[in-house]
């Protein structure tokens, strides 16, 4: 979750995944993953277009594959869990 904006686990993983990848390119083409944004990416998940709409859309997608990083199991993720730890 990010604002209002509501995402499958599974989604943002992809979207995480498709931003490593771009982060890989030749470093001196590289664009600072505080402004990259995958809007353009033919991979990039539906549910996450609407994001593409807003001004602060490198932002959101910089918080949700910051998120997918967390070594948390996927139980654990979900924020109606409790106990985990």
């Amino acid at each position: 979750q990010d604002g209002d904006f509501k995402f499958p686990l599974e989604s943002v993983k992809k979207l995480k995944e498709l931003m490593d990848g771009n982060r890989h390119i030749n470093p001196r083409m590289m664009v600072p993953m505080g402004s990259y944004s995958p809007c353009q990416e033919k991979q990039l998940p539906e549910e996450f277009r609407p994001v593409c709409k807003r001004e602060d859309a490198p932002m959101i997608f910089r918080r949700l594959s910051l998120a997918a990083e967390d070594d948390l199991c996927e139980i654990c993720a979900n924020a109606a869990c409790a106990g985990c730890f």
